[in-house]
């Protein structure tokens, strides 16, 4: 898919960008695509034209653009090797919900902007901390999200005070989320308080669990699974297509 790379300037800085949009002329719905806890790299390049070729212009940000020019992470051994393990961590740590709203909010001014992309709410999805941030993003832009999608999200609810699901009273967005079998940070209990927070809310919504394990949707990431990936898209898809 064709794709530019751009700057969004934000409230903290520079943050380096890829426009991805389809063949022919637009303008496309804009989504928004939030990496996993290993930040922009070739397997999301790959994600984000894929997502592009449904019809929408995807913007993909580096999330960890505060870090400034960090070194890549390998998935087959971030979590493993104590440094990398530490390295990663303490780069999640600093995207705060504050930051992912302030972030967000650029990114919907850069993609108001742009020719290629039509309307003025928007899609998000994400995978694993980029599930989450989803969420944060629905919840606190509400007027400017139609649709969040969260993919084996970890940490959707929690007992802080800036958990996800005490924002679902804010969402006006339509909510998608499919959560990951075994997976300690979206278990089947949180499964059920986001879903009792959502309905309260009036807040339509959607919450799977696919039969693979966290990190499903990724191909890079050593639990990835083919079928699992495949359903994902699908479901995005659709959803977007409902939503968008």
């Amino acid at each position: 898919m064709p794709y530019i790379t751009d700057t969004v300037t934000t409230a903290d800085g520079d943050c380096t960008v890829r426009l991805y949009t389809p063949d022919g002329d637009g303008p496309w719905p804009g989504v928004v695509m939030y990496p996993d806890a290993g930040g922009v790299r070739d397997t999301f390049y790959e994600m984000a034209a894929k997502l592009a070729g449904f019809g929408y212009a995807v913007l993909l940000p580096d999330v960890y653009y505060r870090s400034g020019d960090w070194e890549p992470f390998d998935m087959s051994t971030a979590f493993s090797d104590p440094k990398e393990r530490q390295r990663l961590f303490s780069m999640m740590s600093d995207v705060t919900p504050m930051k992912m709203a302030l972030d967000a909010e650029a990114f919907f001014d850069y993609l108001a902007d742009r020719p290629e992309v039509k309307g003025d709410r928007f899609g998000v999805c994400g995978y694993c901390m980029g599930g989450r941030t989803s969420l944060v993003v629905a919840g606190r832009q509400p007027g400017r999200v139609a649709a969040a999608a969260s993919f084996h999200g970890g940490g959707l609810v929690t007992d802080r005070a800036d958990s996800p699901h005490l924002l679902a009273d804010q969402i006006q967005a339509a909510i998608y989320v499919a959560g990951a079998r075994n997976d300690g940070s979206f278990t089947a209990e949180h499964a059920e308080q986001l879903e009792k927070a959502l309905t309260a809310a009036g807040v339509e919504h959607t919450i799977e669990t696919y039969p693979a394990e966290h990190g499903f949707a990724v191909p890079d990431n050593p639990p990835y699974d083919a079928d699992a990936a495949e359903r994902h898209w699908t479901a995005m898809r659709d959803f977007f297509a409902a939503k968008l």
